[in-house]
């Protein structure tokens, strides 16, 4: 009788170790080997199947695997129009941000169209996911529900059923019986993976499994995991918050720059069709240090209120908060203030803020946040109808970004009328004119933060 044997296996790339090492002798990443137990396999000798003649390229129907539509319209935005038949999507995201809640929504709707729907969870009960889907009006004739872990019993139920779409929530928690392994672990989140797309392409529907994270944000378990599913999403967002975005890491079958918008209510989650709005509905005008940036996420822009508040600080080493923003970033503007411009930030408080819960941490922020430091520190607040964004530099100096135009855009179409840009951005759409300056000392003068070009240490805070 085989026994058992103890393997250390590489989390990101799947190398088994006889012994433990600091680094995979594979992929030569760190601390990524864990212990586990390798048993004796029971039929797993590969299905060799019959040998398909190679067929031209030109000849290749494009429509056969065309995307269904989902009913979901920001997750249909996202995939490029919906879910390819045959295809696997990986769903990752923090505990409570509301992968399952999406999920059954999707659900739903797809059964609504008219295909059938299999819902597998390993971690609720059918009971649990029934009191849900009452909340959320998910209720379907075409929509099973199935608590199943064990890999063969999943496969017995794709049988039964005959599904157009499968949702297993979580692939964590599934377990093939012929591995001794614990559920969870890479052999197993490999084993089934793998298991799970044959069974999607063979059988033409699609798949999409939910995932755990790590606390580091990653997605939990082996890395081919990723590689070998068609979609990777990512369902990001503060659980203070009711904003969520959906982001692409990987798409085989479209774009990766697109972005989903969801706004989580008691019942459910509903799409943000104008975001930008949703950002900005609660803005209160002639704040100091409050300025409006247009930043782009993906191929959408968004328009976001920057708010920073200083303050003379009692201690050694002033305090640095940026919620929002990257405090690289931060720190980076608070040095080209002091040094460029004569704003005196050694010994200041800085609290940095961007409104609503979203991250931003592109450098067409930097004019905006820069703007609005000194707008704080003066107590002189910038015009309400005026956006700002460009890239600030090291000496000071002011460079374009990506999609202006479409920028500009976007702030033309909710009333604001100036935008302060680099004098290298393209020419401002119709309804918004345009404050070119060189320099971030420039603007600031420009705008009457300031009353005339500042000298180091003149600028402190009132």
């Amino acid at each position: 009788m085989a026994r058992t044997r103890t393997v250390f296996r590489c989390t990101d790339c799947g190398a088994d170790a006889p012994q433990w090492a600091g680094q995979c002798h594979g992929c030569q990443a760190w601390n990524t080997l864990v212990e586990e137990l390798d048993g004796p396999s029971v039929g797993r000798l590969a299905v060799i199947t019959p040998i398909k003649a190679p067929v031209l390229i030109a000849d290749v129907d494009p429509t056969e695997f065309a995307p269904r539509p989902t009913g979901v319209g920001e997750l249909d935005r996202v995939l490029g129009g919906g879910l390819v038949p045959g295809s696997v999507t990986l769903l990752g995201g923090e505990p409570g941000i509301g992968k399952s809640t999406l999920m059954l929504q999707v659900a739903a709707e797809v059964a609504a169209s008219g295909q059938t729907v299999l819902y597998l969870s390993g971690e609720e009960s059918p009971q649990q996911i029934r009191l849900r889907a009452e909340r959320l009006g998910a209720l379907h004739s075409r929509l099973y529900l199935a608590a199943e872990v064990a890999l063969p019993q999943v496969v017995g139920a794709m049988d039964l059923v005959t599904p157009d779409l499968v949702i297993v929530d979580s692939v964590q928690t599934l377990v093939d019986p012929d591995l001794s392994s614990a559920p969870g672990s890479v052999a197993q989140v490999r084993e089934c993976s793998h298991r799970l797309v044959r069974e999607a392409k063979a059988r033409g529907c699609a798949v999409i499994l939910v995932g755990h994270v790590t606390k580091e944000g990653a997605l939990a378990g082996p890395r081919v995991l990723e590689h070998v599913v068609d979609t990777v999403l990512a369902f990001e967002g503060d659980r203070h918050h009711a904003l969520r975005l959906l982001r692409v890491v990987k798409h085989r079958f479209g774009s990766t720059q697109e972005l989903g918008l969801f706004e989580m209510t008691g019942k459910g989650l509903k799409g943000v069709p104008d975001p930008s709005g949703l950002f900005l509905a609660d803005r209160r005008t002639g704040i100091p240090g409050s300025v409006v940036v247009p930043t782009v996420e993906g191929n959408r822009p968004l328009l976001v209120e920057l708010q920073v508040l200083v303050a003379n600080s009692p201690l050694p080493s002033p305090r640095r908060s940026a919620t929002g923003l990257d405090n690289g970033r931060l720190a980076l503007l608070l040095a080209v203030l002091q040094q460029r411009v004569g704003v005196v930030t050694g010994n200041i408080d800085v609290y940095a803020l961007a409104v609503g819960g979203v991250k931003v941490s592109e450098p067409g922020v930097d004019l905006a946040l820069g703007l609005a430091v000194v707008s704080s520190l003066t107590d002189r607040p910038v015009p309400d109808d005026l956006v700002a964004c460009g890239e600030v530099g090291l000496g000071g100096e002011l460079r374009q970004v990506a999609h202006t135009p479409r920028r500009l855009a976007e702030a033309a179409r909710l009333g604001f009328k100036q935008a302060v840009v680099p004098f290298s951005a393209p020419a401002p759409p119709d309804g918004i004119t345009a404050i070119r300056v060189g320099t971030l000392l420039d603007a600031v003068v420009r705008l009457g933060l300031v009353d005339a070009p500042a000298m180091p240490g003149r600028i402190r805070p009132t």
